[in-house]
């Protein structure tokens, strides 16, 4: 009996038949499984990246240089990734901007400061060694430059804010044995830098700001809370004089971000903020976590946010940049009240009538008794 099967067909089918004898050789595992562990970089896998070196910048903080998986695609200098480490066996996510523009080498880096009680910066900072392979998300994030063929712009930074900047800086004015370069591309932008930082030792990247400033690429104005006093935004019209005919870029603690946008509304001024940490409201008197899938009841208090009082549960969530952006740690509500921690705002769900209220568990807490679809 002749075969009516066409060689391309023929061939479909042996893949097929050698695809299901080496799942049946690997169970419980997949094939893939096995590759992950002699080519967790390759194209097709799941992205992750291998840390090739660790460069501390000051005691607390760190450079991480990462070699991206195939399908790494890319970044726009100013914008952040999401790195999942295993911590105790429970996966955690956090985002961290890219702090160098496209590297010849591929290699991305973040640099990392080691926060209290941080799980996963103090991680990175001083438990991940050279080799540790760490999980990856595409870059995303708007805060980058708005013209990248030039313009004239005020940079304001304070404490690690200064990561996405300095992605930037190192973008437009690259380093070589020379010293730093003016590109023919980045000839037409005029950049001051106002850099705050809780003294001179703590201050990350200062080196790299103080070779740009003497090369006159930027104009560096430096600010230290130890010996200038906390910053006053109101100051800033001094301390850069020409402050309204440039655009505003900032990232640092809410709270500045917040005086810098009342300073630059009344004044008319265009600002681009991205916002590490959100400011937080008064608590108030918390409630219930009931998680369905489960079964669990957490007792918690109204400073605590759902997110943070799951994990400390044992209880794995999803996260990522865990200020309120990126929405990767939204999870159903079928029943409850929870509080935004930013601003005090309530969001309910009523069975029967709202249905399920998808909860931002990074920055809500408890609003009395709450059930959810997790």
């Amino acid at each position: 009996m002749t075969s009516t099967l066409e060689p391309p067909t023929r061939a479909a089918g042996l893949r097929h038949r050698l695809v299901r004898a080496a799942e049946a050789a690997t169970t419980p595992l997949l094939p893939a499984d096995y590759l992950d562990l002699f080519a967790p970089l390759r194209s097709g896998a799941e992205l992750r990246g291998r840390i090739v070196s660790v460069h501390p910048e000051t005691a607390d903080a760190a450079t991480i240089v990462i070699k991206p998986g195939a399908d790494w695609a890319g970044h726009v200098p100013g914008q952040y990734t999401r790195i999942g480490i295993d911590v105790d066996g429970v996966r955690q996510w956090r985002a961290y901007s890219l702090t160098h523009g496209p590297r010849a080498d591929g290699n991305i880096s973040i640099t990392v400061k080691a926060v209290p009680d941080g799980v996963v910066s103090n991680h990175l900072v001083h438990h991940c060694p050279v080799g540790s392979i760490v999980h990856l998300e595409q870059a995303a994030g708007e805060f980058v430059l708005p013209d990248p063929s030039g313009g004239r712009f005020l940079m304001v930074t304070a404490g690690s804010g200064v990561t996405p900047v300095i992605g930037m800086l190192r973008n437009l004015f690259p380093v070589a044995e020379s010293g730093a370069l003016r590109l023919p591309r980045s000839k037409d932008f005029d950049i001051v830098v106002v850099h705050v930082a809780p003294s001179e030792p703590d201050s990350i990247f200062l080196r790299d700001l103080q070779a740009l400033d003497a090369a006159g690429l930027i104009t560096l104005v430096a600010r230290y809370d130890d010996t200038h006093g906390i910053l006053d935004v109101a100051d800033l019209e001094q301390l850069v004089p020409d402050l309204h005919d440039r655009t505003t870029l900032a990232c640092g603690p809410a709270g500045l971000l917040d005086a810098l946008a009342a300073f630059h509304e009344a004044a008319g001024v265009d600002l681009l903020v991205e916002q590490f940490r959100t400011a937080r409201v008064e608590p108030g008197e918390g409630g219930t976590l009931h998680f369905a899938k489960g079964g669990q009841d957490l007792a918690v208090d109204g400073s605590t946010t759902i997110l943070d009082a799951a994990e400390d549960a044992g209880i794995l969530m999803r996260s990522g940049c865990r200020m309120g952006i990126c929405m990767g740690c939204l999870v159903p509500m079928t029943e409850g009240t929870v509080r935004d921690l930013r601003n005090g705002e309530l969001t309910t769900a009523v069975p029967g009538e709202s249905g399920a209220v998808k909860v931002q568990t990074c920055i809500n807490a408890a609003a009395g008794p709450c059930h959810f679809d997790h």
